[in-house]
C-alpha cells in the first residue's frame, strides 16, 4: 500500500468514528452549538494527527482501533478546536480555512469560541470513557500536548512574538513551534503508544518522534505560507509577513526554513527505525515536508 492509499484509509476509518461518536453524544447538545461543533469538525481536515495515532500503535505492534482510534478522535477534535480560536480576531485574525469561511465569519465571534470550548470538553470525555491506567495515561498526554505547558503556552509566545520591536530569532521561534504545533503531535503520538500499551522506553521514542516531526512540520508551514497557493492550503498564504509574526522565514529566509524542515524530518524518521513496524511513520516525516504547493 502506497501512502496516499494509507491515508485515505486512515482517514475514512477516523471520519466514520467521529461521526459515530457525534450522533451518539451529542443529542442533548443545543442546535446552534452543535451546528457549529460540526461545521468545523467535519471540514475535511487531513487529519493528521489522529492519523498519526493510529501509525504509532501500529509502529509498536498494536492494531488501529479501540483505545487508540477513541483517542484519536479526542485529538482531532482538541485539533479542530485550537484552529477555531487561533483564526479568531483576536488571534490570527483569518477568514478561511479548510477552503471554507472560518467559524466565527458564519457563526459570529462568541459562539465559535463556544464550539471550540464544546470541542475541547467533549474531547477528555472521549478519553475518559476508555476507563482504566490506560485511558488516564492517555488524558494526561491530551492535557500535556493542549496545555498551558504544550499548545497553550505556545500560542502566547506566538502572540508576544508578533510584531515585535525585538530580535526574536530562530532559536525562541522555534520553542513557539515545540509548544504550539509540536507539543500536540508529540502527544499524539506517544498517545498512540499508549493506547497500543507500548513499553515506557518505547513510547518516550514515539514522543520525541512526534516533537521533531511537529518540528518539521511548522517550519514547512512557514515556508509554505511564502511559496504555497491558497487553494492548496486551504487558508491564506502570506499572512505571516501580513501580520508580521516571527518565522524561520523570518529568521532563517525560505531556504533556511527547508533547510531546518528537512533536518527534522530526517530526525524524527531516524528516532523510529528500530521499532517493529515503522514503515508509516517513516513515510510520514516525508510527508510532512513534501506536501503541495
Amino acid at each position: 500500500m502506497k501512502l496516499a492509499e494509507y491515508l485515505t484509509e486512515r482517514r475514512a476509518l477516523v471520519e466514520a468514528a467521529l461521526l459515530a461518536r457525534a450522533e451518539q453524544r451529542w443529542a442533548g447538545v443545543p442546535a446552534r452549538l452543535s451546528e457549529a461543533m460540526r461545521y468545523s469538525l467535519f471540514a475535511g481536515g487531513k487529519r493528521l494527527r489522529p492519523i498519526l495515532a493510529l501509525a504509532a500503535a501500529e509502529a509498536v505492534g498494536g492494531r488501529p482501533l479501540g483505545a487508540a482510534l477513541e483517542f484519536a478522535c479526542a485529538l482531532e477534535m482538541v485539533h479542530t478546536y485550537s484552529l477555531i480560536h487561533d483564526d479568531l480576531p483576536c488571534m490570527d485574525d483569518d477568514d478561511l480555512r479548510r477552503g471554507r469561511p472560518t467559524s466565527h465569519k458564519v457563526f459570529g465571534e462568541g459562539l465559535a469560541i463556544l464550539a471550540g470550548d464544546g470541542l475541547l470538553t467533549e474531547a477528555f470525555g472521549f478519553v475518559a470513557e476508555i476507563g482504566g491506567s490506560v485511558g488516564a495515561a492517555l488524558a494526561r498526554e491530551l492535557a500535556l500536548g493542549a496545555g498551558a505547558a504544550g499548545m497553550v503556552g505556545g500560542q502566547l509566545l506566538d502572540l508576544d512574538a508578533t510584531d515585535s520591536e525585538e530580535t526574536v530569532g530562530a532559536a525562541q521561534v522555534e520553542r513557539i513551534h515545540r509548544g504550539k504545533t509540536a507539543a500536540l503531535i508529540g502527544a499524539s503520538t506517544a498517545g498512540g503508544g499508549v493506547a497500543a500499551e507500548a513499553s515506557p522506553a518505547a513510547v518516550a521514542v514515539l514522543r520525541e518522534y512526534g516533537i521533531a516531526l511537529g518540528l518539521a512540520f511548522q517550519a514547512a508551514d512557514d515556508w509554505l505560507d511564502v511559496e504555497a497557493s491558497e487553494e492548496a492550503r486551504g487558508k491564506r498564504s502570506g499572512g505571516d509577513a501580513e501580520l508580521k509574526k516571527a518565522t524561520l522565514v523570518s529568521e532563517l529566509g525560505v531556504e533556511g526554513a527547508k533547510q531546518r524542515a528537512r533536518e527534522h524530518s530526517d530526525r524524527a524518521a531516524g528516532l523510529v527505525e528500530s521499532l517493529p513496524k515503522p514503515e508509516w511513520l517513516v513515510a510520514l516525516a516525508r510527508y510532512a515536508i513534501e506536501r503541495p504547493t
